[in-house]
């Protein structure tokens, strides 16, 4: 992905949602739906997060020809944008300079779809507007790098910028579970807007893409880069893909 779109995500949501809604212009038929049941499953990525942000499924019934309600969950990694990939001189190998904990989001959602465009009988695209919420639950998980304490010994701790200082002894990251059983949980909410843009060669198929805004906040402010501006609310961008099928 090209620098100008990494630093103008907004602007990259906006160009997809075009791309989707060109293509349903070009369905002319619509139908009536056949199915009663939707199952989908879905990775994403987004503003908060690195190349993956996490996983998502979602259970959707039909409510009547045009309106769906849903049941989903979201598991993702939540990054500080003050984060800092750095390479070891000790070792070469990669570490998160400052950072002292992960954020795991587990985002249990209900929803509602509604329906923009029908998807024609064969290769067309349906488009739904989603908007959906629920309650969060923030992981937070210590974030463990080894640190040569001398020439001769190098040890596994939690890091703390301010007790660690010389970042020219830190060896690289720790094992990534080590911190588990440590895990603090954070409760708080969720909510999202966003355009689902269905395609597939017949109707029982669900393959495509959904593009929107997020809004996560927490009852306190999530330290996850000590020496930067920690927030407890999150804004982001997002899009997934996602495959499914109806019954």
């Amino acid at each position: 992905m090209s620098r100008k779109i990494t630093k103008n995500p907004f602007s990259f949501i906006l160009l997809i949602a075009l791309i989707g809604f060109i293509q349903v212009a070009e369905a002319q038929e619509r139908g009536a739906y056949d199915y009663s049941r939707e199952y989908i499953w879905g990775i994403s990525k987004n503003t908060n997060s690195g190349l993956i942000a996490g996983i998502a499924g979602k259970f959707s019934r039909v409510i009547n020809d045009n309106q769906f309600q849903s049941f989903g969950l979201e598991i993702v990694n939540v990054k500080h944008p003050k984060e800092l990939r750095r390479v070891s001189r000790v070792s070469g190998n990669t570490f998160l300079l400052g950072k002292t904990n992960y954020l795991f989001s587990i985002r249990p959602q209900y929803g509602r779809e509604w329906v923009v465009f029908k998807k024609a009988p064969q290769q067309g695209v349906q488009v739904n507007a989603i908007l959906a919420g629920g309650p969060t639950f923030g992981v937070l998980m210590p974030y463990y790098i080894q640190y040569a304490e001398n020439s001769n010994r190098v040890i596994t701790v939690a890091y703390d910028p301010e007790q660690y200082p010389e970042t020219s002894r830190i060896v690289g990251s720790g094992p990534f579970l080590r911190g588990i059983g440590e895990s603090q949980i954070k409760v708080g909410a969720n909510i999202k807007a966003s355009l689902a843009f269905e395609f597939g060669t017949f109707k029982n198929d669900v393959t495509g893409f959904e593009a929107g805004f997020q809004l996560e906040a927490f009852t306190e402010r999530i330290e996850l880069v000590p020496l930067a501006n920690n927030r407890q609310i999150f804004p982001s961008a997002f899009i997934m893909l996602f495959y499914g099928g109806r019954k």
